[in-house]
Protein backbone atom coordinates (compact mmCIF):
# COMPACT_ATOMS: atom_id res chain seq x y z
CA UNK A 1 0.00 0.00 0.00
CA UNK A 2 1.07 3.36 -0.80
CA UNK A 3 1.58 6.04 1.90
CA UNK A 4 0.53 9.50 -0.10
CA UNK A 5 1.32 13.18 2.22
CA UNK A 6 -0.22 16.08 0.84
CA UNK A 7 1.58 18.90 2.51
CA UNK A 8 0.30 22.00 2.66
CA UNK A 9 -1.63 24.21 5.36
CA UNK A 10 -5.12 23.92 3.28
CA UNK A 11 -4.75 26.34 0.67
CA UNK A 12 -6.99 26.16 -2.78
CA UNK A 13 -3.60 25.12 -4.38
CA UNK A 14 -2.80 22.09 -1.61
CA UNK A 15 -6.63 21.52 -2.24
CA UNK A 16 -6.27 21.08 -5.75
CA UNK A 17 -3.46 18.23 -5.24
CA UNK A 18 -5.60 16.58 -2.74
CA UNK A 19 -7.90 15.98 -5.72
CA UNK A 20 -5.75 15.44 -8.82
CA UNK A 21 -3.57 12.17 -6.24
CA UNK A 22 -7.11 10.73 -5.45
CA UNK A 23 -7.85 10.94 -9.28
CA UNK A 24 -4.07 9.73 -10.20
CA UNK A 25 -4.14 6.84 -7.63
CA UNK A 26 -7.48 5.46 -8.07
CA UNK A 27 -6.97 5.76 -12.16
CA UNK A 28 -3.93 3.70 -11.63
CA UNK A 29 -6.07 1.11 -9.34
CA UNK A 30 -3.02 1.22 -6.63
CA UNK A 31 -3.81 0.93 -3.15
CA UNK A 32 -3.50 3.94 -1.32
CA UNK A 33 -3.86 5.86 2.14
CA UNK A 34 -3.89 9.57 1.76
CA UNK A 35 -3.14 12.01 4.45
CA UNK A 36 -3.19 15.91 4.98
CA UNK A 37 -0.59 17.27 6.44
CA UNK A 38 -1.44 20.53 7.49
CA UNK A 39 1.14 21.10 10.72
CA UNK A 40 3.61 24.02 9.75
CA UNK A 41 6.32 21.97 11.59
CA UNK A 42 5.69 18.69 10.57
CA UNK A 43 6.07 20.05 6.81
CA UNK A 44 9.02 21.67 8.02
CA UNK A 45 10.41 18.16 9.03
CA UNK A 46 10.23 17.03 5.47
CA UNK A 47 12.34 19.96 4.50
CA UNK A 48 9.89 21.42 2.59
CA UNK A 49 9.68 25.44 2.50
CA UNK A 50 6.80 25.79 -0.51
CA UNK A 51 3.37 24.15 -0.63
CA UNK A 52 1.79 22.45 -1.69
CA UNK A 53 4.27 19.19 -1.82
CA UNK A 54 3.17 14.86 -2.23
CA UNK A 55 5.06 13.03 -0.33
CA UNK A 56 5.07 8.97 -1.98
CA UNK A 57 5.90 6.77 1.08
CA UNK A 58 8.18 9.48 2.99
CA UNK A 59 10.16 10.72 0.01
CA UNK A 60 9.02 14.14 -0.79
CA UNK A 61 8.10 14.41 -4.97
CA UNK A 62 6.73 17.65 -5.42
CA UNK A 63 7.42 20.97 -4.22
CA UNK A 64 5.62 24.67 -4.83
CA UNK A 65 3.64 23.60 -7.18
CA UNK A 66 0.55 21.57 -8.09
CA UNK A 67 1.54 18.85 -11.08
CA UNK A 68 -0.83 17.05 -13.85
CA UNK A 69 -2.64 14.20 -13.10
CA UNK A 70 -0.40 12.53 -15.24
CA UNK A 71 2.51 13.70 -13.19
CA UNK A 72 1.09 12.25 -10.40
CA UNK A 73 0.31 9.10 -11.84
CA UNK A 74 4.17 8.76 -12.57
CA UNK A 75 5.39 10.07 -9.36
CA UNK A 76 3.48 7.07 -7.62
CA UNK A 77 3.15 4.51 -9.85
Amino acid sequence: MKKLQILGTGCPKCKKLTELTEEAAKSLGIEYQLEKVEDIKQIISFGVMMTPALVVDGEVKVSGRVPSVDEIKKLIA
